[in-house]
């Protein structure tokens, strides 16, 4: 990990921007804690630039509750080199929703499974060194999207115990046999309105993931429109199962 930039915001979290080989992220720590911090993996669609103003408030919520939280930039995104099959399958994505067609699978697949394979590993990869500072400890959460990517890292990330995840991302008909594999603990956001997302598969998922804990918070509304009192109940499952 080599930081690149710091910066200690006003209500006294320090956040600091690193990358790891290619890949930027984003670490955020409480300066206020006595002990390592917990720690929140924060999940987003990619951009970490276009993301950061939701992104650092969800830090800051994260912190004000006694958390670290870390994010990295998703294969293909940002600053990373382009995936022209990824361009490819969005671009195929946006002319079916403008058309007001179904999207079909091989679309979904060609999007998001490549997505999670790389992803995935990386994503475990930022953990093993986020984890050896001194100021960061366990348990360890995950909360965003894409929600493919969730359940990947639900399924084979074991220090993750517990998990809040973005109802807003298509999901490809292989991840529902991998949902089926989720043991954690899982609070699941679904903005009923979402015009990218199709809502009878959300629900469908929601019910094929195996764990024997899972909540599902719906509310109307689009993809950004979460309220605010849902976001308060997602960082309240994280609280009571990682502190």
């Amino acid at each position: 990990m080599h930081f690149t930039s710091e910066q200690r915001l006003d209500d006294g979290v320090l956040e600091r921007e690193f990358t790891l080989g290619e890949i930027p992220g984003i670490l955020w720590t409480p300066t206020s804690a006595s002990a390592p911090a917990p720690l929140i993996l924060l999940g987003h669609p990619g951009g970490l630039h276009k993301m950061y103003p939701r992104l650092v408030a969800r830090a800051r919520h994260a912190a004000a509750e006694g958390f670290a939280a870390a994010t990295i930039e998703l294969p293909g995104s940002g600053e990373r080199p382009r995936w022209p099959a990824a361009e490819q399958a969005r671009a195929d994505l946006r002319r079916a929703l403008e058309a007001g067609e179904p999207v079909d699978d091989e679309i979904i697949d060609a999007l998001i499974l490549p997505l999670v394979e790389q992803a995935a590993p990386e994503w475990r990869g930022a953990l093993d060194v986020v984890l050896s500072l001194p100021e960061i400890g366990g348990p360890v959460g995950y909360s965003g999207g894409v929600i493919s990517l969730g359940i990947r890292l639900a399924v084979v990330e074991p220090r993750i115990s517990a998990a809040v995840l973005f109802a807003g991302s298509f999901v490809p008909r292989a991840m529902f046999e991998e949902a089926r594999q989720v043991t954690i603990p899982l609070h699941v956001l679904l903005q009923w309105d979402d015009e990218g997302n199709d809502r009878q598969a959300a629900l469908d998922l929601f019910d094929a993931l195996g764990t024997k804990e899972k909540t599902l918070h719906a509310n109307l509304g689009g993809h950004t429109g979460v309220p605010q009192f849902a976001g308060d109940a997602a960082a309240q499952f994280l609280t009571r199962h990682l502190k």
